[in-house]
């Protein structure tokens, strides 16, 4: 027992004597010390000493603070070793890291949050810069690159019938051109009926509207604080406005011979694109999606794909929205007996594909017809009639039709429709909102890619060359 007792003692002795080295070695090394180490570095500190373990030249362990030794990410990262510098300063003490000191002389007397800022800031500029040059491309370009969205707009409601045709066994150049002559023969059909409406209803529009001026004068004299001829200058102004600005008519006239011919030629790219869409639109796409990295193309091809389907649904859900306007709208105009009933229904039609406030200016369009052909009363009318048909779309037709192929809060659309106005006009509201759907649903899918099982990888090398080499 006294033998047993001795070893103990030695031991702990031992110990305690090789916890004090280490606890003095540790205060002298710390670069963070104010104290300074006089004299020569000891060149066998705490884990080399000679006795310390009870053998010479063992490395030192894991995190240990000797120079050399290995720190904790040292075999599992980038880091480098733990203990002081293996060159201390002249005075003895460690120099300070390198973080604290000169390198981060200019940085450390910026505030963090301004260099976050100014990081985001370039960064925001150059994304900006880089999109205005796409939309003046875009712009400069538009003589091409308005037909081809349109052409991939008709193809998303086309598409469907001749992938059908395709699988019954026509061959795809046939089952293209059948359902491109399809749509142009209801094209056709809509502006013959539209135009022939529009010639018959002319003469008793134009037989009215003189009785209904007189109408809506009486009107605004009685409910508004104007005199006939007050009224009647204003008329007078009007005319005379019109007289001066004849230069600027005529210009404008030449404007229009203008961009007759660039819709012509519009129409005539556009016919030929879609035709090349409905044939052969998935080998163009593999052709495209094989122009990126190996890693990013199932990617690509799986957010293009929801893309297509959210495009489909959207056009044929946007139709039949349409289609239901007009007829009601329609309806309600030839019961108030308004003329030019057709082409204004038609009208209502081709608006109703700018959503929320397309229809509502068409019906407009309407309502002013009715006043002056009608009378205020009639108007009126047609306005709760136009209101109503409005009510029905945003609270039935598109959340049952568009509610789960375009889920995009109604401000996202009126914001998207107006920057659609500011940027390209008319065209430019029409392809706004399938546009916002497309990107979010490709986006929220990018976002979480990773969260599901990776897609199917595409076959660029099994696209078909549209043209043969030699």
């Amino acid at each position: 027992m006294r033998r047993r007792a001795r070893v103990l003692a030695v031991r702990s002795r031992d110990l305690a004597a090789r916890a004090r080295d280490r606890i003095r070695a540790a205060r002298e090394h710390d670069p963070h010390a104010w104290h300074h180490h006089h004299g020569p570095p000891d060149p066998y500190p705490v884990g080399i000493r000679a006795g310390a373990d009870g053998s010479d030249g063992v490395p030192p362990p894991l995190g240990s603070p000797a120079p050399g030794a290995p720190d904790l990410d040292g075999a599992l990262g980038p880091g480098g070793v733990s203990g002081p510098p293996a060159h201390p300063s002249a005075d003895g003490a460690a120099p300070r890291p390198a973080g604290r000191g000169a390198a981060a002389g200019a940085e450390g007397v910026v505030p963090f949050g301004l260099r976050m800022a100014a990081a985001w800031s370039w960064r925001l500029i150059v994304v900006i810069a880089g999109f205005y040059a796409l939309l003046w491309a875009a712009a400069y370009l538009a003589v091409v690159i308005v037909p081809v969205l349109v052409a991939l707009l008709l193809s998303a409601l086309l598409q469907p019938g001749a992938a059908g045709l395709a699988r019954r066994g026509w061959p795809p150049s046939l089952a293209a051109f059948t359902m491109l002559l399809v749509g142009l023969a209801v094209v056709a059909g809509i502006i013959t009926l539209v135009v022939e409406r529009f010639t018959a209803g002319f003469a008793d529009l134009a037989a009215q509207v003189s009785q209904g001026l007189e109408q809506v004068q009486t009107f605004v004299v009685r409910s508004f604080p104007i005199s006939e001829g007050q009224l009647a200058d204003l008329l007078t102004e009007a005319q005379d406005a019109l007289l001066d600005n004849q230069d600027t008519l005529a210009s404008g006239a030449l404007t229009t011979a203008v961009t007759v011919g660039e819709v012509v030629t519009g129409i005539v790219l556009a016919l030929f694109t879609l035709f090349f869409f409905l044939k052969d639109g998935r080998s163009i796409w593999l052709w495209l999606v094989g122009l990126f990295p190996a890693a990013s193309r199932a990617y690509l091809d799986e957010a293009a794909r929801r893309s297509w389907r959210t495009l489909i649904s959207y056009v044929r859900a946007t139709v039949v929205v349409a289609l239901v306007d007009a007829v009601g709208i329609g309806i309600g105009l030839a019961v108030l007996g308004v003329p030019l009933v057709i082409p204004l229904a038609a009208l209502v039609f081709l608006g109703a594909f700018v959503p929320i406030i397309g229809g509502f200016l068409a019906g407009t369009v309407a309502v002013l017809v009715a006043l002056v052909s009608n009378g205020p009363i009639t108007a009126l009318i047609a306005l709760a009639v136009v209101i109503g048909v409005m009510q029905l779309e945003g609270h039935v037709l598109q959340p049952l039709l568009l509610g789960r192929a375009v889920r995009v809060h109604p401000l996202a659309v009126v914001l998207a429709i107006a920057a659609g106005l500011l940027v390209g006009g008319i065209f430019g509201a029409l392809i706004a909102v399938p546009t916002v759907a497309c990107v979010n649903v490709a986006g929220t899918y990018l976002s979480r890619r990773h969260e599901g099982p990776r897609p199917p990888e595409p076959r660029p090398e099994r696209a078909r060359p549209v043209v043969a080499a030699g």
